[in-house]
Formats: structure tokens, sequence, C-alpha cells
């Protein structure tokens, strides 16, 4: 950024002070800091509020209460809200199955500490399955266990006071943050939602421009399959929506239907792409051609007054072109064509509609009207990955249960239960030992910032607004850095490990030995977490693509097999797989364009094959039990690779010859014929690309 000089002729410009300070405050990394350090500043005020609130009414270890308001507190006041409710819910349910375990194998430590580990695994698996901010409460519950269980091993006697003293420590810092974050220069989550809905459609847009504009085929895929991960972000934003502090609601019918129409402009985009190359094709209506021209052009209209005019001629105009008797396969395609351009016109449309509908404060809590049932994000859930995953994690603990056992170690129980709050909060992603590495590289400095509090300046601090200030410094440092993403797990080791090891309690009490210790222990639990993740968390990246293809591969033969056809379910549901799969492709060799191509690919044949099963009732024998066999030869193709897809698009194509020269009863099969025989032709485009 440059500026023009203030002064001239030793003289100040007052003129351009304003309107250079004003540029200076929108610069989007001066602003990115001005928020973090709002945030941290928030926090810090919502820690030091649990903090005297605690030590006025007794509770015997409030540094829990402050750490609590560093795991609940988000940028956002309705993430807040629904952070603090679902770790509320955690802790309960954490709280409440350490009483039931602990006490029954009081007299079995190795099986005491297997239930547990179990408990966690089982908290890690059902996070894993929900796939929502939700998830967080079963995360929550194993880290619960794992702070107050494996502690309690070994005095198993004191569990049920330190259960209820911790709901109270957390509940206590959880009520601080919401509030602070709530009502002290609130950030609403409505904004922000509103601003990536925003941007979402106007890629949508430019992505429906690009394509029929015939830009280069590459790159209007890899931004296609791009805006999945757009959905899978404004899906995690609503959820908060409801904890917003804002006085309009979303209509969470109008979002699920708004989301159904952006995963079906997807699709239909590659639909589109595949047929604009043969409108100027020989044989083919002058008429076709404007009116390829004519959407071109509503597309780029500024007002939306004139595209909603406008929008209602392209569609009587589309429709015009085709019926279900046409005479000849040219007259098939020319139908076909327009009526993909057609559906294009009224799903953008659509999408226009209900985004204003979203946008409008007026309108916001008005239910959508449609006729279609709105379906919503649909979430991959994988009981096998994710057992995996919570398996791997019970495992690890239950070998760092079996070290402290046998060793006698008297930090042992510290050391696992660092390691069980390692393994339940890293173990959601294929690859968690980077994170790891960050969360350990924050509790070395953690640890180094705990040290020097403890024995050189908390022993000279006596007043309690002079320990704020002296505290300031620190938390204020980390919670800076656990604004920003890039740094955020590296802070969660500052901001978890000062409160505990300081020893911020109702009385100064320093000890220089058991600070060291609980240092190694700490180093070590982290430490034995990153090892066991390696050995049974960890996932490849190939491995995950390759197990997210063979799933869809899967549901492509069982829809090719059914007959219930549950389109917009299984075009939701591969939305999300494209938004899993975009992030490890880049951690692969694979092309990803290419790769995820085939996914797409096993949705619109699933598409076609539903559109020629709801004809099966006026079939007659001959053609339907030829049908018949196409279906199962596909199904096979998915199951097993064979027939290949040459000998399927032989059958496509005499199936569609023998009802263009036959009578006028089956024509109504021609069109998704058609269909067919596009996706198939994209299998091969597909092959011939990798």
């Amino acid at each position: 950024m440059t500026f023009r000089p203030l002064w001239q002729d030793g003289w100040i410009r007052p003129a351009l002070i304003l309107p250079q300070l004003i540029a200076l405050l929108r610069n989007p990394t001066l602003r990115a800091d001005g928020e973090a350090l709002l945030f941290s500043a928030k926090s810090f005020a919502a820690a030091m509020l649990a903090y005297f609130i605690a030590l006025r009414i007794g509770l015997p270890r409030p540094a829990w209460a402050i750490v609590t308001v560093y795991l609940v507190s988000q940028p956002t006041g309705g993430a807040s809200l629904s952070r603090g409710l679902y770790r509320l819910m955690g802790t309960l349910a954490g709280a409440l199955a350490t009483v039931a375990i602990v006490p029954t194998f009081a007299n079995e430590p190795v099986v005491c500490s297997a239930v547990l580990a179990g408990w966690i695994g089982l908290g890690l698996f059902l996070s894993l399955l929900d796939r929502t901010p939700r998830s967080y409460a079963f995360v929550l519950s194993g880290y619960t266990t794992s702070l107050i269980g494996f502690p309690a091993v070994a005095a198993p006697g004191a569990v049920f006071d330190t259960a209820i003293v911790r709901v109270q420590e957390i509940a206590l810092g959880i009520v601080c943050a919401v509030v602070i974050h709530r009502y002290v220069v609130p950030r609403p989550m409505t904004g922000q939602f509103q601003a990536k809905l925003t941007a979402t459609l106007h890629d949508a847009r430019k992505l429906a421009c690009d394509v029929l504009n015939n830009v280069s085929e590459s790159s209007c895929r890899d931004d296609r399959y791009r805006m999945a991960l757009d959905l899978l972000a404004l899906r995690g934003l609503a959820t908060h929506l409801l904890y917003d502090p804002v006085t309009t609601r979303l209509s969470r019918l109008t979002l699920r239907a708004l989301h159904d129409r952006l995963a079906h402009l997807l699709l239909l985009l590659a639909d589109v792409e595949e047929r604009i190359s043969l409108i100027h094709a020989p044989g083919m209506p002058e008429e076709l051609a404007q009116l390829l021209c004519k959407v071109r052009s509503w597309i780029t209209l500024d007002t939306p007054s004139d595209r909603v005019t406008e929008a209602h001629r392209l569609l009587q105009n589309a429709l015009s072109f085709g019926h279900a008797d046409e005479a000849t396969l040219i007259d098939g395609l020319v139908a076909n064509i327009a009526r993909h351009l057609a559906e294009l016109v009224g799903l953008l449309h659509e999408i226009e509609r209900l985004g204003i509908e979203v946008n409008a404060a007026e309108c916001a809590t008005e239910p959508f009207q449609g006729a279609e049932k709105t379906t919503g994000y649909v979430f991959h859930r994988d009981p096998m990955m994710a057992a995996r995953a919570g398996l791997g994690a019970a495992f690890g603990i239950l070998l760092g249960c079996f070290f402290w056992i046998w060793s006698a170690w008297p930090d042992g129980g510290l050391a696992v239960s660092v390691l069980g709050v390692t393994c339940a909060l890293f173990g959601n992603v294929d690859a968690p030992v980077p994170y790891v590495r960050k969360y350990m590289l924050g509790s070395v400095y953690g640890i180094a910032i705990s040290l020097i509090y403890s024995f050189t300046v908390l022993p000279r601090v006596f007043e309690f607004w002079v320990l704020i200030a002296v505290l300031a410094p620190a938390f204020l440092f980390g919670g800076s850095l656990q604004a920003r993403p890039s740094t955020a797990f590296m802070a969660l080791g500052i901001t978890l490990t000062v409160p505990i090891l300081v020893g911020l309690g109702p009385v100064y009490g320093g000890d220089f030995a058991e600070a060291i210790n609980s240092s190694i222990a700490l180093l070590m639990g982290v430490g034995f977490g990153a090892a066991t993740m390696t050995l049974f968390q960890t996932v490849s990246p190939d491995t995950a693509i390759n197990r997210l293809l063979r799933l869809g591969r899967r549901d492509a033969a069982y829809r090719v097999r059914s007959r219930v056809s549950a389109k917009a379910i299984w075009t939701n549901l591969t939305i999300d797989r494209i938004a899993l799969l975009r992030p490890r492709l880049s951690l692969s060799a694979r092309p990803t364009t290419e790769t995820i191509d085939m996914i797409v690919r096993d949705l619109r044949i699933g598409h076609a094959v539903s559109r020629l099963r709801e004809q099966f009732d006026q079939l007659e024998s001959e053609p339907l039990s030829t049908i018949q066999v196409l279906l199962l030869d596909l199904a096979h193709h998915f199951d097993r690779g064979s027939p290949s897809v040459d000998e399927l698009n032989t059958q496509v194509e005499e199936l569609i010859a023998r009802i263009v020269v036959g009578t006028g009863a089956h024509r109504y099969l021609l069109d998704p014929l058609i269909d067919l025989r596009f996706a198939l032709s994209s299998v091969q485009n597909s092959e011939a690309r990798a």
C-alpha cells in the first residue's frame, strides 16, 4: 500500500489524513490483526472473570475455569454459545461415565484403564460419525473422562467429588466465555454467513457463465469442485446461526432449498459443459445456437428485475424445442440440449431468488414455499474408518496405561491423562501428527512461560489486580495466536498449559520439583500420543481417496439396482464427498479434477438410470427386458469393472437406434437414454485424460 505525503512545503495537509487513515484501517492484514487482538482481549477478560468468581465461591481448582474459557471461546458469539453448550453436555456425559466406571473397577487398575480408554475411543467414533459442530460434545465426553478418570485410578474414593468440582469449574468457564463474547463488542455469525453466501452465489453465476462461454474445461471443473468446499463451509456456519445474538432467524427450509439448488447446479454444469460443443455441430438448428446466445446474455444482465423478466421468456423459448415425440436422433439431441439450458436458467433463477430471501432481513423468517421436498446438506459417514480411529485411540491410550502401571510412575496418571486428551482432540483427522507437533511446540512454550511465572513473577504478587496485570502479556499473546488458523494449535499448547502448571489457585503454592515432574509428564503424554497416533490413527491420503471412490461406486451400483430415486440425497452426498476428496488430493499424486470426475460421472449415470426406471410401468415386455439387461450390466460394471464402458455404450446406442426407427410408443425413453450416453462418454473422456 502506498500513501501520498501528508505535508507540502512544511505544512500538514489535513484533507488527506482521513482518507488515508480509512484506507489503512481497511487493510486486510491490519484488520485481521485487529480482530485477533479483540478476540484475545475478550477471552482474557472472560478468563479473569471466571478466575475471580471461582476464587470468591471457593472452587479448589479455578485454573480449569480459565482453561475452559480458552477452549470454548470462538470469534463469533453464536459459535461460542454453541460450543459452550456442546462442551457442557460432553462434560456432564464424561463425568457421569467416569463416576460409573472408576468405582466399579476400583480393584482392577488394568481393567479400569481399559474401560476408560474404550469410552474415549467410543466418543471419538461417535464424533467422526456426526461430522457437525455437535461432534464436539462426543469429543469432550472422552476429554473429561481422561482428565478425571486416569488420575482417579490410584485414588478412586475421591472420583465423585473431583467430578462434581470439575463440572462446576467448567460450567463457570463456559458461562463467562459466552457472556463476554456474546455481549461485549459481539461478532454475529449471521453477517459472516451472509458474506460467505454472497460470494458463493457470485461464484455460481460466474461458473455458469464460464461453462456457457466454453472457457478452459480443466479450469471450469477445478473451480466447480472447489465450490463444494464452499458449500461445506456454509453448512458449518449455518449450524451456529441458531445460537447467534441477532433478532432475525434464517429459515432452515430456505437454507436447505438453497443448498439443494447449488448442489444440483454443480452436477448440471457438468451436463451442460459436454453438450455445448454439439450446439454448433452440423445438422443442429440455428435456433439452438441463438438460444445459447440468449442464455449467455441473460447471465450477464446486471439488474435482478431484468433477469427475472428475461428468465421466463428463455424458459418458454427453450421448452418449445422438444416434446416426447421427436422424430429423429437430431430432434432428440436438440430437445435434450434445450431442456438442460432451460433447467440451467430455471435453477439460476431459483438460486438468486432464494439468495435474496436469505440475505434480506425482512424476508429471512419467511419459510420457503416450494413444490419439492428440501433435503439440505447430506454428510458422508464411514463407520469403518470411524471405528478404526476410535479403536486406534483406545489401543494407544491402553499402551500408555500399561507402561504407567508397570513402571509405577507417580506422575503417570497425569501423563496418561494428557495422552487421552491428545487422542480425543486430534483424532478426527487423517494425519493428526502435524497438529500434535504444533500443540507440543506450544506446550514447550507454555512450560517455559509457566516456570518463569511460577518462580520469578508470582512470588512477588500479592494483589488480584496486580496478578491480572502480570498475566496479561502471556494470555493476550496466546489468545491472539489462537485467533489465527495457522497458529491455533500451537496457541492451545500455551493457553491450556500455563493455567495448570502455574497453579492458579486460591493461594500460591509453587513447588519446583512438582512443576518439573508435571512438565515432563505433560511432554511425555503428548509425545507418546504422537507416536501411537502415527501407528494406529494415521491414514494416508491415497487410502482415504480410494475408500471414498470405492464407496461412491458401491452407492452407484445400488442406485442402478434400486427403484428408489432420492436424487437430491445422492447429489448432496456426492457434493460432500467431493469436499472430502479435494484436500486429500492436494496431498496425493493423483490428478485432482480427473479423480473427482470419476465420482461425478457415477452420479450422472445414477440419475439417468433413475429417469429410465420412472418409465418402467409404461414399457412393453421386449424393450423392458432389453433395458433390464443394460441396467444389470451397468451394476456389474460398478461392482467388478466389466463389461467395459465401450460395451455399455454400444448397448445404449443400439437402444437409441431401435427407438428412433421404431414407432412413437417409446419415444419418451430417448431423452433419458441420451443422458445415459453422455454420462458414459464422460467416463471415456476421464479415462483418456487420466
